[in-house]
């Protein structure tokens, strides 16, 4: 019985074979006034003015008026940047997955008997997965310029982390039958890997791979905005002109990519499941 049970006691019915049983009583009698508290405190930390708020609502109205008032003229200045978008989200996901797979293979403890190793790698996986890739792209303009390549490495780097993640636990937790009888007949470790653990964990790794792309498509959007290249400058570029019937085009033209290239991964997971 835990500290609820014991300050709001549970009802207690006798059935007809005499045996008893308890209905416990909601916690949300608790539950909700601890959430109307924390919500309270938060308000007051971020110092939330509700009056302003208010105040500007009529900005923001005028804002979306213009955003959805999209200017199409614009769409020839958009193709462009979105497929270097396209191009970035794509060679930074894949080359990030691929790359990938020898860490996972080394951070699998059911490969790598060596602890120092597989938890050194497991953990450079953690590290770069907490870094946003805005972050990453900021540091990569820095090292290699302003331009898409800064965008390529940061994708890179959150592809790497996240997909690597992911494929080491399918490693640890494919089945080792066949992985033992290809060892017990001579042949080496990474030889029976590559013939028993890799046909097991390749639907799912391209699925991830896929995936990881899918995601990849939105954040590249905004890498623009720390000149990492892609239709992000064009947001950065069009929402400092204050010019939001050219951003409301560029949102359209986001939109319908995300779309098909979502509508596309589907299709080919689909097929892998």
């Amino acid at each position: 019985m835990d500290i609820f049970d014991k300050i709001f006691p549970p009802k207690e019915y006798t059935l007809a074979n005499g045996k008893k049983v308890y209905e416990k009583k909601s916690k949300a009698i608790v539950i909700i006034p601890i959430i109307l508290v924390l919500w309270i405190l938060a308000i007051r930390v971020v110092d939330l003015k509700w009056l302003m708020f208010f105040n500007r609502l009529d900005k923001l109205w005028d804002i979306l008026s213009r955003i959805f008032n999209p200017n199409l003229e614009y769409i020839p200045a958009v193709i462009g940047p979105i497929i270097e978008t396209i191009k970035m989200s794509l060679l930074g996901s894949f080359l990030g997955a691929f790359v990938s797979l020898p860490f996972a293979y080394l951070a699998a403890t059911n490969m790598n008997r060596n602890v120092i190793i597989s938890s050194f790698i497991k953990l450079i996986f953690s590290i770069l997965r907490t870094i946003p890739t805005l972050i990453n792209a900021l540091i990569a303009t820095f090292i290699f310029g302003i331009g898409s390549v800064a965008g390529i490495i940061a994708i890179f780097i959150f592809s790497f982390s996240y997909v690597g993640k992911l494929t080491y636990e399918q490693i640890e937790n494919a089945d080792m039958g066949a992985y033992e009888a290809l060892q017990s007949m001579g042949a080496t470790n990474f030889v029976s890997f590559i013939k028993t653990i890799i046909p097991q964990i390749l639907p799912t790794f391209l699925t991830t791979a896929l995936y990881n792309f899918e995601g990849n498509i939105r954040y590249a959007s905004i890498l623009g905005y720390v000149g990492a290249g892609g239709v992000g400058v064009l947001i950065k570029h069009n929402i400092g002109f204050r010019s939001y019937e050219n951003l409301g085009t560029i949102l359209i033209c986001v939109f319908v990519t995300v779309l098909i290239i979502e509508n596309l991964s589907i299709y080919f997971r689909k097929k892998l499941s």
